[in-house]
């Protein structure tokens, strides 16, 4: 156990600066929105489902966002029989990785995986681009080198990585990497990035459902103390006043 949390404190700082070396633009995610929650499990269940599970993830939790047994069952499950379910695929482990090159991760908890999880999430599903040397043919400004092919490029259309080289103030020399959409997909630029906003915020949503109730009870339980401290204060100074 001491070698493992050894080696999680050696890893961590890595990661930490891998995040930070490449740009991120912040997600406009917003957990209180039920219809852009609703609009992004839709999302999820028709394009990521297919390969990933989120097996952590009951597709009866959808509920806290406004849908009905009936509506989950009808709209979003392809998979499972019966609304309790996980959220899980039949494809096998195996052969996803002689297909990608490597499973794809479980999605239950992703969008708490990175320090900046809905930046990452909302800055990648917006950085692939064309890439001949790859296996798949794309690649990913955020995620170099990705197994993933891009499952969303109907919807986005290609881009591709155009690099610039410049000089920074310091006198460096410095490549300024820019994506340029060369063939349009279904949907105009700003619906695809609000499509992957809604996206980014259910997976924010599935990785910690009960974060709504718990930041409510929270707020309560603070209330309730304050009141409390109240009516303790005054009950001290009534058994005190004698002495004081």
């Amino acid at each position: 156990m001491k070698k493992v949390l050894l080696l999680v404190g050696l890893l961590l700082p890595a990661l930490v600066m891998a995040n930070e070396s490449v740009h991120l633009d912040h997600a406009p995610i917003d957990p209180n929105n039920q219809a852009s929650l609703q609009r992004g499990a839709r999302t999820f269940v028709n394009y990521c489902l297919s390969c990933h599970s989120a097996a952590y993830m009951r597709y009866n939790r959808l509920k806290d966002i406004g849908l009905s047994d009936a509506e989950i069952k009808s709209n979003l499950m392809f998979a499972g029989e019966k609304v309790g379910d996980t959220m899980t695929v039949t494809m096998p482990k195996r052969d996803a990785k002689s297909w990608f090159g490597a499973t794809p991760p479980d999605l239950s908890v992703q969008a708490r995986a990175y320090a900046n999880g809905p930046d990452w999430l909302y800055s990648y599903l917006r950085g692939f681009y064309r890439d001949d040397t790859r296996p798949t043919g794309w690649n990913n400004t955020v995620y170099d080198k990705v197994a993933m092919p891009h499952v969303l490029w109907q919807l986005q259309g290609e881009q591709t990585l155009k690099v610039q080289k410049t000089v920074d103030e310091h006198g460096h020399e410095v490549e300024k990497h820019t994506l340029v959409l060369t063939k349009p997909g279904v949907l105009e630029p700003a619906q695809y990035d609000a499509m992957v906003a809604d996206l980014v915020n259910y997976l924010v949503f599935m990785s910690e459902p009960a974060k709504g109730l718990r930041l409510q009870l929270g707020l309560i339980v603070i209330l309730f103390l304050g009141l409390l401290f109240i009516v303790a204060y005054y009950l001290k100074k009534e058994f005190w006043k004698d002495i004081h």
